[in-house]
C-alpha cells in the first residue's frame, strides 16, 4: 500500500484498501471498532476485532437471521473472550474464521479483508463491498 490516512483517516488507495483506525484502537476481547458499508447495495454496520494477534472485520449480521450480533454496542466476544455470540439466538463464531461454531447460525459470518500496516487498521472493498 502506497497511500498513508490523513488524520480523519479519509485516504483510500487505488488497490480498495480503506483506512478504519490506528492499530492500537484495536485491542484483544475489548470493544470491536465499528463502520458502514454498502453490501449488496444496502447500507450495513460492519466491524473490526483483534483476536489472537490478527485483525478480522465481518459484516454485523448473523447467519441465522441477519440480526446485528452485539449485545452491547460494539461488543461481540461472549464473555470467554473466545467466540463471537450473536446477541439474538446465541449463535456462536469463530473470531478468526466467522464459521458458526454453535447454535442456529447458517453458515459463516459475511466475512470483510482486513490489514495492517503502518500502524493503521484498513479492510478492503470489493463488487458487492463498497464505502458509503
Amino acid at each position: 500500500m502506497s497511500a498513508t490516512p490523513d488524520a480523519t483517516g479519509t485516504e483510500a488507495t487505488a488497490s480498495g484498501w480503506h483506512p478504519l483506525c490506528r492499530s492500537a484502537d484495536l485491542r484483544a476481547g475489548a470493544e470491536a471498532v465499528p463502520f458502514e458499508v454498502r453490501w449488496r447495495g444496502h447500507v450495513c454496520r460492519a466491524f473490526a476485532v483483534r483476536y489472537r494477534g490478527g485483525v478480522y472485520g465481518y459484516l454485523n449480521r448473523c447467519s441465522h437471521v441477519g440480526l446485528e450480533l452485539d449485545w452491547q454496542p460494539n461488543r461481540f466476544f461472549d464473555l470467554t473472550g473466545q467466540w463471537l455470540v450473536c446477541a439474538a439466538h446465541g449463535a456462536l463464531f469463530d473470531p478468526a474464521s466467522g464459521r458458526c461454531v454453535a447454535g442456529p447460525g447458517r453458515g459463516p459470518l459475511q466475512a470483510i479483508e482486513m490489514r495492517e500496516a503502518d500502524g493503521w487498521v484498513y479492510w478492503r472493498s470489493r463488487y458487492d463491498l463498497q464505502p458509503v
